[in-house]
């Protein structure tokens, strides 16, 4: 039986990972939560299982307390379900073992962000959900990309789900050298973009050649969502994750005309950016 510690909890924001170019490096938080914790479970909270990916990741990392987790985030959608639960239940470890402190956790998140991708299998999701905005990672480090730019999200989430892993398996082994050269140049030109404030080059810089075509045969509505949103006014679109959701970067004065464009057989959301990434406090 394991020892009762103190209740403690975390929240950790939603993602849209690769935002086009940048497959497995760039991620953005949203603003989606999970929260998660032991002791003191909230009225509305679930049980973690011990299947729950939550779980996983806090048992991997010498967790020993049965877990609450409650989410906003759809599963299995492209929105880093997965990889904000495997960076909870590894922050949760942590707090098992040396508390809720805030130095304690400062000096570990690169540790924890790192266990965290292993599981996940790459850094984007974890990376933004750890540090909140937009985050390059790669090499175990994380970066987060200053903007001035304030915008709307707008996510596009149909009622199909897409496996990311059965999804991976579907991308080339190899690729051709100029479609290399064109995802690191607009993996350059959008982090550029992004911190310049220069709205006139990210449709440009949200090009790819690598991911979203060979994803999009198998939810072409998916694709039709994505111009959809162009055509209305969005700075630019992507599909997020491994999809099948889109997720659309607009002035907020123009989300609801944007929003309105979308196909009606998916759910629609006006999100913003999560600054704050996870946040870990005893209760």
């Amino acid at each position: 039986m394991s020892v009762k510690k103190k209740p403690v909890a975390v929240r950790v924001p939603a993602s849209s990972a690769n935002l086009g170019p940048g497959f497995d490096v760039l991620g953005l938080a949203l603003d989606l939560h999970l929260e998660a914790g032991f002791g003191n479970a909230p009225a509305e909270s679930n049980d973690a299982d011990e299947n729950h990916p939550l779980t996983v990741a806090f048992r991997h990392c010498g967790g020993t307390q049965d877990l609450w987790v409650r989410s906003q985030m759809p599963m299995g959608k492209g929105l880093g379900f997965s990889g904000a639960a495997r960076v909870a239940g590894c922050i949760l470890a942590h707090a098992e073992k040396h508390g809720a402190g805030e130095k304690e956790f400062d000096e570990a998140k690169l540790d924890i962000l790192r266990t965290a991708s292993e599981l996940e299998g790459h850094p984007d999701n974890a990376a933004a959900s750890m540090f909140g905005g937009f985050v390059a990672s790669v090499g175990g480090f994380a970066v987060r990309i200053p903007t001035p730019l304030d915008p709307a999200i707008i996510v596009w989430v149909p009622q199909k789900q897409t496996s990311t892993k059965e999804s991976r398996t579907k991308l080339p082994t190899e690729i051709k050298f100029e479609d290399a050269v064109f995802n690191v140049g607009r993996t350059a030109l959008l982090v550029a973009a992004l911190a310049a404030g220069d709205i006139r080059a990210l449709s440009v810089a949200t090009g790819d050649r690598l991911h979203q075509d060979l994803r999009f045969i198998k939810s072409p509505e998916s694709k039709m969502a994505l111009q959809a949103a162009v055509d209305a006014g969005a700075w630019c679109a992507w599909l997020s994750g491994s999809g099948p959701t889109i997720a659309a970067m607009v002035d907020r004065g123009s989300a609801q005309r944007v929003d309105d464009a979308l196909p009606a057989n998916g759910a629609k959301m006006v999100l913003g950016i999560a600054q704050q990434g996870a946040e870990l406090f005893a209760i």
